[in-house]
C-alpha cells in the first residue's frame, strides 16, 4: 500500500524517467475500462462518468473514450474547464465532440437531466483521488448524493470521493461502490477496501524507487 505522498513522489520520478502526465493518464484511462469490462458485462449498459476537474477526472475522461467504442456514455462534469490542469484538459477536448458533456453546477441542474428509461447503468467516479484537500466544495457532495442515489454498477477510480486516501476517514460523506480500480497501487487508507480492489500499472517504471 501506499501514502498520497509516496505517489506523488513515484509520478515525479517517472516524469523525470521520461513517462508524462499525459501518458500515465491515458494508461490509467485504459486500465479502468478494461477491468470494468472484466468485471462485469457491459453490453447494452449505459456509462455515466462522473468527472471532477483535477486528474482523477482526467483519468475518467480518457476511459469514457475507450468505453464509447462499445455502449453509450455521458459524462457529468462537477467543476470548471478553466480549472482543469492541461492533461485534463486535454483530453476533455478529445471527446467533447463525440460524448455528450453535461456542466453540472447544482442540485437543479441534476433535475434538468433524465436518463432513459429502463436502461441499465455502469457509474464511474472519477470525482476526487489523491489530491483531495481541504474542504468539500458543494458541487462534489451534491454530486456524492446523486451517485449514490442511482441503482448501478459502480466503480472508484483509484480512491471513493468523500474518504481520505491516507487515513481512511470519511470527510462527509462518500461514493458507495463495488469496484475500486487502484492506480498503480492501493492507497493506505482504503485497507478495508482490498476485496473490492483491483491494482493496475499505468507506466510508471519499476526503476523508481520512494527515498527513505
Amino acid at each position: 500500500m501506499i501514502t498520497i505522498d509516496e505517489m506523488r513522489e513515484l509520478e515525479f520520478l517517472a516524469i523525470d524517467n521520461g513517462v508524462s502526465i499525459n501518458q500515465m493518464m491515458e494508461n490509467a484511462g485504459k486500465q479502468i475500462f478494461r477491468m470494468v469490462r472484466k468485471k462485469t458485462d457491459i453490453k447494452n449498459k449505459h456509462v455515466v462518468i462522473f468527472a471532477g476537474q483535477g486528474n482523477n477526472g482526467g483519468d475518467g475522461l480518457v476511459a469514457a473514450r475507450y468505453f464509447a467504442e462499445e455502449c453509450p456514455v455521458i459524462v457529468l462534469l462537477f467543476g470548471s474547464k478553466e480549472k482543469m490542469g492541461p492533461e485534463t484538459l486535454k483530453n476533455y477536448a478529445k471527446i467533447q465532440k463525440q460524448i455528450t458533456i453535461i456542466s453540472v453546477e447544482n442540485e437543479e441542474d441534476l433535475k434538468k437531466f433524465k436518463f432513459q428509461k429502463g436502461a441499465e447503468l455502469i457509474l464511474v467516479d472519477a470525482l476526487l483521488g489523491t489530491g483531495v484537500k481541504g474542504a468539500m466544495r458543494e458541487q462534489i457532495k451534491v454530486a456524492i448524493d446523486y451517485f449514490n442515489s442511482l441503482n448501478g454498477y459502480k466503480v472508484a477510480v483509484d480512491v471513493p470521493t468523500g474518504i481520505h486516501p491516507d487515513t481512511g476517514e470519511v470527510l462527509e460523506k462518500a461514493c458507495a461502490v463495488d469496484l475500486i480500480v487502484a492506480l498503480h497501487d492501493l492507497k493506505k487508507g482504503l485497507e478495508t477496501f482490498q476485496e473490492k480492489s483491483v491494482i493496475v500499472d499505468i507506466g510508471i517504471p519499476r526503476s523508481a524507487k520512494i527515498t527513505e
